[in-house]
């Protein structure tokens, strides 16, 4: 099967989300920087973010913007990873959105989520799961020990 990976246009910030992109993400490099645009101006650049590779190109045109429609969901095991990426992509511009959703300060909606909710949503009891559902309605950033608390009844 061909590869297929995610193409971000941005109007001129490719190579500097790149690189702010990499410098979250362990495992991560930028591997080709594309020159050629005005004045030797950067085109596109290659990168990769743990290991997934990633395509961020120069030449957005006015009024095409990046949408909810589209985001990346981190797969995260403990709150401290919940805590470094959340933190880090709504630095410097970023901003909240509800339910583990956020957009960087480039507009890129990101999913920050615990892999403890799928658990606790998907718990055989229904009224668990439920407490759990409602407890992440209720939140920004996710809090771990507060989905469990409140799937727990507390």
């Amino acid at each position: 099967m061909p590869g297929i990976k995610p193409f971000l246009w941005f109007a001129a910030e490719a190579e500097e989300a790149a690189h702010h992109y990499v410098s979250i993400f362990p495992n991560s490099r930028v591997a080709n920087v594309m020159r050629g645009g005005p004045g030797g101006g950067v085109i596109a650049v290659d990168f990769a973010l743990d290991g997934n590779a990633f395509t961020a190109l120069n030449g957005r045109p006015p009024g095409f913007t990046f949408t909810d429609a589209t985001s990346f969901l981190i797969d995260c095991t403990t709150q401290d990873e919940v805590d470094h990426y959340w933190n880090a992509l709504t630095r410097d511009g970023g901003s909240e959105g509800q339910c583990g959703w956020l957009k960087d300060k480039y507009g890129v909606s990101w999913q920050v989520v615990p892999r403890a909710l799928g658990t606790l949503l998907g718990d055989p009891d229904p009224a668990r799961s439920q407490r759990a559902l409602q407890a992440m309605l209720r939140m920004k950033k996710l809090d771990i020990a507060a989905l469990e608390r409140a799937a727990g009844g507390a």
